[in-house]
């Protein structure tokens, strides 16, 4: 017999339009479009729900396709291959190494190797690996198929699944009696068995999903928290992950901290958060900008003064160091004091007593100091301007922030992180970004780091007028960098610039590949294919 081919079968009519396989109407769709389906399915019914009703879809497309076969095509219903190559003609898989033999032995009636399943494709994108075969339609296709053509029930199972992480799907079909108690725990899929059996099974599968559900929700609701912790740093990635992580077990220890890293990395905020997580996280958590004050009036802030000390000091006045006791004191900018008062700040630390001005006695002192800082210290130590004794009594541990620029990933959840808060502060209705609008924040260089990408959402979400915030939201310089990068980048080949979007795509992912696939509109094997390639 000579092979169908699809032009065979598929026709148009020229008038109406309307598609037509073996003389039955089709419509067009596509896998995405199935796959969204089976998403939806799943996030509804749970995998045993969905599970079922896609079975139960492909056993009767496989039957009544069987049925239209034999009254429109006899020679390929009668074919050995015929169902298997209806299968390919459908778009659904490709079907190889198929064997048969008579069924009554104890090997498969039909053993088939199958390639290039859509729908392991989309369980994979949409899921990732599954713990069980997920060709469901397609077995209940072969089974349903085989059943009518055989006037006998056949049924199929997979024994390998490229969504389960093998290398290739396979199903053996068999006839029910040759199953054995292996087809028991399938049959319902099939709809063989009773209905108040089925109705049963999944008021009890729903019951146990809402319940872990709810733990689900309460896990994630704590999860969330610790995400949030930090007041606005969302830890997304690998570098600032790292950065919290020794920073949660500096918390357990009450040695002096030194925070450095650009203007606007969020210093302060991990110095809360080092607190807040201490054993004295209940006690005073009191911020100074060291370079916000001349030095007289920074010594009086740090420690205080008597009553007469000086003119104007009308009442005794506690410094930070005593209203911060038992908790934490932050000195920001510490780059920016004087010599003579960093030899102070060293007596201090040394001796854990401070003196208030005008006073002869000394006063104990229990305090955590973090200090931070955007200069390179180890330079200003170089240029005379900083004592390296106080520079290694401030530095017991260093937290090293990066720049926003070298944690890429971080920058979109932050950005939405800002446009909650602004949407919540000043009631607009922006709710997210357009993917012109996302790819200029992902362009820019951030000079101004989380401080400024936290001002220019605030900004955006001010000025727009709708759900999502565009390019033309945002500032000019972040316009002006997209457009200088297009313009540089103009002369460059297609496959460098696949190559570059994939690495900010991974970047974005946290470099989680499968999350990064998503983002990309493709296959996880695609996209593997694609980091071997470059």
């Amino acid at each position: 017999m000579r092979e169908l081919h699809l032009k065979d079968l598929l026709k148009v009519d020229s008038e109406t339009k309307i598609i037509s396989f073996l003389d039955q109407r089709v419509l067009i769709g596509d896998s995405i479009s199935r796959g969204l389906l089976r998403k939806e399915l799943i996030q509804v019914f749970g995998e045993y729900g969905a599970k079922n009703v896609l079975t139960r879809y492909g056993y009767a497309h496989g039957w009544r396709t069987a049925e239209m076969l034999k009254s429109k095509s006899p020679k390929l219903f009668h074919a050995t291959k015929g169902g298997a190559h209806l299968h390919m003609l459908y778009g659904l898989v490709f079907t190889t190494a198929i064997s048969e033999t008579d069924g009554e032995s104890d090997q498969p009636l039909i053993h088939s190797r199958l390639e290039h399943s859509y729908e392991a494709e989309q369980h994979l994108m949409h899921f990732g690996v599954a713990d069980e075969a997920v060709c469901w339609t397609l077995t209940g296709f072969a089974s349903g198929y085989e059943s009518f053509k055989r006037q006998k029930d056949v049924y199929f199972l997979e024994t390998k699944c490229i969504g389960k992480g093998d290398e290739y799907c396979e199903m053996e079909g068999r006839y029910a009696e040759k199953w054995g108690s292996t087809l028991q725990t399938q049959l319902p899929f099939y709809g063989m068995a009773s209905t108040n059996d089925i109705l049963e099974e999944l008021t009890s599968r729903i019951r146990d999903t809402e319940q872990q559900l709810k733990k689900t929700r309460h896990s994630l609701e704590h999860l969330e928290r610790k995400r949030t912790f930090l007041e606005g740093m969302v830890v997304r990635s690998k570098a600032m992950q790292d950065v919290v992580d020794l920073a949660s077990r500096t918390a357990r220890v009450n040695s002096p901290v030194l925070i450095t890293g650009e203007s606007g990395v969020g210093k302060e905020v991990l110095a809360r958060y080092i607190h807040n997580t201490s054993c004295g996280g209940n006690k005073p958590f009191i911020a100074v900008n060291c370079g916000a004050f001349s030095e007289t009036l920074l010594e009086s802030e740090l420690f205080g003064y008597t009553k007469g000390a000086f003119t104007g000091a009308e009442r005794d006045h506690k410094g930070v160091f005593e209203e911060a006791e038992g908790g934490t004191l932050f000195l920001d900018e510490i780059g920016e004091t004087s010599l003579k008062m960093q030899v102070k700040l060293l007596r201090v630390l040394q001796e854990k007593e401070i003196r208030r001005i005008g006073e002869n006695g000394a006063r104990k002192v229990k305090v955590r100091i973090i200090s931070a800082t955007n200069k390179v210290l180890t330079d200003e130590i170089k240029g005379g301007n900083f004592r390296q004794d106080l520079y290694y009594r401030l530095r017991v541990i260093e937290l090293t922030i990066p720049s926003l620029r070298k944690r890429a990933a971080d920058i979109l959840p932050l950005a939405h992180c800002f446009l909650k808060e602004a949407a919540h502060e000043m009631q607009s209705v922006a709710t997210g970004f357009s993917s012109a609008a996302a790819e200029s924040l992902l362009q820019y260089n951030w000079p101004g780091n989380v401080r400024e990408l936290q001002n220019v959402i605030y900004r955006a979400a001010a000025l727009c007028d709708r759900g999502m915030i565009t390019r033309a939201d945002l500032p000019v310089e972040l316009r002006q960098a997209e457009d200088s990068y297009t313009g540089s980048e103009g002369c460059r080949t297609l496959r460098q610039l696949e190559k570059d979007h994939i690495k900010r795509t991974l970047e974005l992912a946290g470099g989680d590949k499968r999350e990064a696939a998503k983002l990309l509109g493709i296959g996880l094997a695609t996209l593997y294919r694609k980091l071997k390639a470059h």
